[in-house]
């Protein structure tokens, strides 16, 4: 017989705003960028697609492991270690940084491209093309979202090619 095994979803932190329970984290369009999934007998990890900004499906990350496409192996799309963290580089230019700080919480980086080229970044850097996830707030045109906790719905940022934004969506 098997024994149950209980495990909660990680809370995954995007410019301080908190995502518990959303299996998409990121969508642009019908692509998520950012997911929560679940690992047989690891619990919940994030995986995330990593596009060329000429919009070509380079890999995948999930959890500590890259899945590479050819055309991931030929642009030599990297993934690196250091304590706690997980982070996927493109010619030396950090793409996706998850850290770990505990089982249950993760925070995460990102200046991620989209199956069209246009790239979405999710950290303290200067205004990106569509939207802007600094340190202390989510910026999606003239809306500021900060300290927010967003729970159990089915996609957490839903950004569409227009530059509009759904937030909190099932």
């Amino acid at each position: 017989m098997n024994p149950l095994v209980f495990s909660t979803s990680p809370t995954v932190v995007l410019s301080t705003n908190r995502f518990r329970d959303v299996p998409v984290v990121l969508q642009y369009e019908q692509t998520p960028l950012i997911e929560v999934v679940r690992e047989v007998g690891v619990g919940f990890d994030v995986q995330a697609a990593i596009y060329h900004p000429d919009g070509t499906y380079l890999a995948k990350v999930k959890g500590s492991r890259l899945f590479l496409t050819e055309a991931g192996k030929k642009a030599g799309l990297t993934l690196r270690h250091p304590d706690k963290r997980t982070v996927c580089e493109l010619d030396g230019q950090t793409l996706l940084e998850i850290q770990r700080h505990e089982a249950a919480a993760l925070n995460t980086h990102a200046a991620l491209y989209t199956p069209d080229g246009s790239l979405i970044k999710c950290s303290d850097n200067p205004r990106p093309d569509l939207i802007r996830a600094g340190k202390n707030a989510l910026q999606v045109g003239g809306i500021l979202m900060a300290e927010n906790l967003i729970v159990g719905c089915r996609i957490g940022v839903w950004i569409k090619a227009d530059g509009s934004c759904s937030i909190g969506c099932s």
